[in-house]
């Protein structure tokens, strides 16, 4: 198995992210500042929801947020260039999972709509929640945008790859244990290639 976030990783969610905080912004009245927001995307939607809301408030805007979402989003969101070949070259070598803190309904609407070949969608969850995931998958390779991620890959016994494509810089990602940090997912097949089957 090799395991892929979403965000920043296969996707440039920036733009879906963007208009659904504003819509969360024009529906409460609070200001958000989306920019920043989109600046971070990493961590589940209710860690950035408790920069703007009262602690109590965050559980149903998070489920007010992820009911705006398909409405406003997938259309807005495209693939991260060389996503779809990378794609294909870890079903070359098994199954491929994309494993996300992205609400799974959500996460899927991408999956379909920009036509992303892969085996599974298991989203929901989060560092430690994506480690397990890992795990239970015997992941052979974890390719990630964010710290997290990588952190998930080493708490899992997973080679961690990272890609500067999100808001994690290459010495982050090397910091947070990445085996390995690509520039983008089009150096992805080639650095597969170089590894034993």
């Amino acid at each position: 198995m090799i395991g892929f976030d979403l965000d920043m990783t296969l996707i440039d969610s920036r733009p879906g992210v963007g208009a659904a905080y504003e819509a969360l912004s024009a529906e409460t009245g609070t200001w958000i500042d989306v920019d920043l927001v989109v600046s971070r995307l990493g961590p589940p939607v209710e860690h950035e929801l408790a920069h703007w809301f009262p602690a109590e408030d965050v559980p149903a805007l998070a489920d007010r947020y992820r009911a705006l979402y398909p409405a406003v989003a997938p259309q807005r969101v495209e693939v991260l260039p060389g996503a779809h070949e990378a794609l294909a070259a870890a079903r070359s070598r098994g199954r491929v999972v994309v494993v996300t803190a992205k609400n799974r309904a959500n996460a899927v609407l991408h999956v379909e709509h920009l036509g992303l070949q892969v085996d599974e969608v298991v989203g929901d969850v989060w560092r430690d929640g994506k480690a397990d995931v890992l795990r239970r998958g015997a992941a052979e390779v974890y390719v990630g945008d964010h710290v997290h991620d990588m952190e998930a890959a080493v708490s899992s016994g997973t080679t961690g790859v990272g890609v500067s494509t999100g808001p994690c810089s290459s010495s982050d990602l090397f910091g947070a244990g990445a085996h390995h940090v690509l520039a983008s997912l089009v150096e992805l097949p080639d650095w597969l290639r170089g590894r034993p089957t």
